[in-house]
């Protein structure tokens, strides 16, 4: 029987948003090869938004779907702290 291990690629950053610091949460599908992350974050009344990014042509897109604006208009920097958090993994995750 063979056994194969997939990494799990999580991780939390803090972005000023709509003028509040915004905690998103990350997390990869699928492992290292798979090219779509789910985030979540919480908007101003609690309510929790989940939404995808996929890597189209070396670029982190949310994928089409009814979103707040204010996330909208942080794709650039949510496909930034992706591709940092990929070159550079947190000392919290485990090899």
């Amino acid at each position: 029987m063979r056994i194969h291990f997939v990494k799990n690629i999580q991780f939390t950053k803090l972005l000023k948003a709509e003028g509040r610091l915004r905690e998103f949460n990350f997390r990869k599908l699928g492992g290292q090869q798979e090219g779509i992350f789910t985030v979540d974050v919480v908007d101003d009344r609690g309510n929790r938004i989940l939404f995808k990014m996929q890597k189209e042509d070396s670029a982190w897109k949310i994928m089409e779907q009814p979103l707040p604006r204010w996330i909208w208009d942080n794709e650039k920097r949510l496909h930034d702290l992706i591709e940092d958090e990929l070159q550079n993994p947190t000392a919290s995750q485990f090899s």
